[in-house]
């Protein structure tokens, strides 16, 4: 079964304080944290508690005393040791649940998320750096709980027993101990904020890295077509330099932090060994030669705790650097706002632009500029122009991927400001100039986002998109895998299957972005013949190149500079002898 995803990501992640952010996580599950801190503090009983049988069992041998002591002592110990095998079970078992439970919840947030932020956002962000957050930083937050919560929680428990049984045999040593506690404390926070500045150094770094890879893998068939494949690797070399570069200097300075720790630590543990003995040699404090051992155990112990939590700060800095990462997508404030709507139950088509423009973030000019159009319902628009006349904004406005800056957009008579695009969207579907499939059977391409679909209904409509026939030629039929991004078909096949996906959802609303203008003559004539299907009885916007794909459209709409020119039908148009007839006469090859 799926995991729900968190419910109010905002309120867990807080890029400015990521250790909070890993607690409140932590706490979503408070009774599985609670057996295993539970769990673990009985299977950690061995670490404290083995030093006071040892103590005790030398000082027996040391003053001649009775051997069923000794014994007695031994079954405690094995008492205490076997115990730790099902108590660590059972915390591995509690505590690796929330980590994985809080991984699929990061996981699933960051794609709920993803979804709710604006075209804007993906068009500035790659698709790598996306994967990189999603991927590798939700790994390095389950490393960092992995690693750090059981040297953790082991050196409280040792510190905990430490000093609560030094307190019962031999109080007066106990500032000695305090020693540990500052020196460990003084080298995480010396070091704290160099590594969160390495950290994020190198996360940058490999995010850029992870981008310029991404590219390389897109870009491959034009370097391979021009020759380029030197200046592909040259580009990605930059990045792996400033991967390495940054990766080098962060293992430089975890490298201070491992050795400053283990020198100071093992120095302390010295000098109380030292200390020990000579209190017990010169009679400063009644220590017996068992109190030695124990004491100097234990600031070992305490020692080699803090050593390794201490050693485990890049591992830590790394993971808290990863909560920083996903902060920055679960608070990105670029979304598209439609929660609190109101949602769209049926839509016939109708379409109205009323003075409608839309400029670009830091833009001069706008895109588009009080456009006054209305498109009827069941009725088909062509837009056609210069490169950037303003087609394709115009279809993602219709869309809702950019909102309008002035004026306002109507879909069957209701502001689009002022309703939820999404209910608006599933009555609406779009074929691109490059059809998108992805990895997995024809009839999941065909039926995407459809669960309860029917046999029937898919045949009908690769039928109705003339792909039938190739689809049958296939190995596996509509079973047979496309291959990522459909690469195992042809474009028109692609395009076709495109078509089908369209046809299969019955849209109210199609937009058509230059839809054959990739093909070749014999795809061509088939996409169109599949598109006429389509379009028959919808509301049809359509942005082409080739002007001979749209003579039959009910009204052409010329846009130059973001505004409309002039518009009517393929006839009138000629007949006016405007920038149509002048476009016309280009691509017929007839004398202007």
């Amino acid at each position: 079964m799926a995991r729900k995803p968190l419910s109010h990501p905002l309120d867990l992640i807080d890029g400015a304080h990521p250790a909070r952010s890993v607690l409140r996580l932590l706490a979503r599950r408070p009774g599985r944290m609670a057996l295993a801190v539970l769990a673990f503090t009985f299977k950690e009983i061995p670490l404290w508690f083995l030093p006071v049988i040892t103590a005790a069992i030398i000082d027996i041998v040391a003053e001649g005393g009775e051997v069923n002591a000794v014994i007695g002592w031994f079954v405690l110990a094995a008492v205490l040791l076997l115990q730790n095998y099902p108590n660590h079970i059972l915390y591995t078992r509690s505590f690796m649940t929330v980590v994985r439970d809080t991984g699929a919840d990061l996981r699933n947030a960051l794609a709920a998320r993803l979804q709710s932020l604006s075209i804007g956002y993906h068009s500035r962000v790659s698709s790598s750096i996306v994967q990189t957050k999603v991927v590798r930083d939700v790994e390095n937050v389950e490393l960092m709980l992995q690693q750090v919560t059981h040297p953790l929680l082991s050196a409280t428990m040792v510190m905990i027993g430490a000093l609560s049984m030094t307190a019962v045999a031999v109080p007066q040593f106990l500032p000695v101990y305090a020693l540990a506690v500052p020196i460990a404390i003084g080298i995480r926070y010396g070091m704290r904020n160099r590594s969160r500045q390495r950290n994020e150094v190198f996360r940058r770094e490999v995010e850029v890295f992870s981008a310029r890879v991404g590219e390389m893998a897109s870009l491959i068939p034009v370097t391979r077509a021009h020759g380029l494949e030197e200046t592909a690797v040259t580009r990605v070399s930059t990045g792996a330099e400033g991967v390495r570069r940054a990766g080098l200097h962060l293992d430089m300075l975890n490298g201070h932090v491992a050795s400053i720790s283990w020198v100071a630590m093992q120095l302390l543990g010295v000098g109380c060994l030292v200390l020990a003995a000579v209190f017990s040699l010169t009679g400063i404090l009644p220590i017996s030669p068992g109190e030695v051992v124990l004491l100097s155990t234990y600031f070992t112990l305490l020692t080699q705790g803090l050593t390794q939590l201490l050693m485990l700060i890049p591992v830590g800095a790394r993971g808290l650097e990863s909560v920083r990462s996903i902060a920055e997508v679960m608070q990105e404030p670029d979304l598209e706002q439609n929660e609190g709507k109101r949602r769209v139950d049926a839509v016939t088509g109708d379409i109205r632009l009323e003075r409608a423009s839309h400029r670009y973030a830091g833009a001069d000019e706008d895109a588009l500029h009080e456009i006054d159009l209305h498109v009827p319902a069941g009725r088909t628009f062509a837009f056609v122009g210069s490169s950037g006349s303003g087609k394709s904004t115009l279809l993602n406005l219709v869309l809702g991927f950019v909102r309008p800056t002035a004026g306002r957009l109507t879909i069957d008579g209701a502001d689009v400001q002022e309703v939820d695009l999404r209910s608006v969207r599933r009555a609406v579907s779009v074929v691109p100039q490059e059809s998108v499939l992805f990895e997995g059977t024809i009839r999941e391409n065909i039926a995407y986002g459809l669960p309860d679909v029917s046999d029937a209904r898919i045949e009908q409509a690769l039928r109705d998109a003339n792909a039938w026939d190739f689809v049958r030629e296939q190995p596996h039929g509509w079973d047979t895998v496309v291959g990522e991004r459909g690469a195992r078909l042809s474009g028109g096949q692609r395009q076709r299957l495109a078509i089908a996906r369209a046809l299969v959802r019955d849209p109210r609303i199609l937009l058509l972005d230059e839809a054959t203008s990739a093909l070749d003559p014999e795809s061509e004539k088939l996409v169109k013949e599949a598109l006429g299907r389509l379009m028959r009885g919808r509301t049809t916007l359509v942005v082409a190149h080739r002007l001979s794909t749209i003579r039959q459209a009910d009204r052409i709409v010329v846009l130059e500079r973001g505004r409309i020119v002039e518009q009517g039908t393929h006839d009138d148009l000629l007949a006016a002898g405007g920038r149509y007839a002048h476009l016309h006469a280009t691509q017929s090859g007839l004398p202007r």
